[in-house]
């Protein structure tokens, strides 16, 4: 049945998104049921519920991955969605992703590039600027701390091996690895990265903090260094 009312209050109580998640879960909501949950009410200025308002946003922007990505401004583009509503959004996106990364924590340790692939996804792969992260690791690979380096063009002058080194000194780590995203989605290594990487690999022969791997994540496929023999 369709609903065109503005107030999903006037719906029959079985079809209004809150009372469906409550009695059947989640996955019998719709994606814009399911957002229009979050942001709670619609707009009276255009007489749009939150159905309508969150059907908009996934039209506008075309998944939830693009949403993610969006800035603030850029989901108050969409009008009835003010400021509030697109921190609503912003805050539910942020936890899923760290829900993701609670559960890849949980792991007893790093066994392979997919591993860090799979906890640092959720935080880099719909950024609009290089991020840089690093992993410590204890002996078993276990993280002992995740740690930001630098955000924004990634190169030589903007990552320093003695920062990096001087928060695993900090934490006493036994090897890190290197993790940072490429917003056009092709991980292909620039020379910048490929630099980088040998001067924190030698820096960490030096004080005896191994360099494990430098993982650039792209758009649905990520490069390891040490899967290409490169570390």
């Amino acid at each position: 049945m369709k609903n065109d009312g503005y107030s999903i209050k006037d719906w029959p109580e079985d079809e209004r998104p809150r009372e469906r998640l409550i009695k059947l879960g989640g996955s019998a909501l719709s994606d814009a049921q399911l957002l229009s949950v979050i942001i709670g009410s619609g707009d009276p200025t255009t007489k749009r519920n939150a159905v309508d308002l969150c059907r908009d946003l996934i039209k506008n922007f075309g998944c939830f991955n693009q949403i993610d990505g969006a800035s603030v401004k850029e989901l108050c583009s969409i009008p009835g969605i003010g400021e509030a509503k697109a921190a609503q959004i912003k805050a539910a996106f942020e936890l899923g992703k760290r829900l993701v990364s609670q559960r890849a924590e949980a792991r007893p340790k790093f066994g392979c590039s997919q591993d860090f692939v799979d906890y640092y996804s959720p935080f880099l792969k719909n950024v609009k600027k290089e991020v840089v992260r690093a992993a410590l690791l204890n002996p078993k690979l276990k993280l002992i701390k995740d740690i930001s380096v630098s955000e924004g063009i990634l190169n030589a002058s903007v990552v320093h091996p003695r920062e990096v080194m001087v928060s695993a000194i900090k934490e006493s780590a036994a090897s890190l690895v290197l993790v940072h995203n490429h917003p056009s989605g092709d991980p292909t290594p620039s020379q910048a990265d490929i630099e980088i990487t040998h001067r924190l690999r030698k820096t960490g022969e030096i004080i005896g903090i191994k360099m494990l791997d430098h993982i650039i994540i792209g758009d649905g496929t990520f490069y390891s260094f040490a899967d290409e023999g490169m570390v």
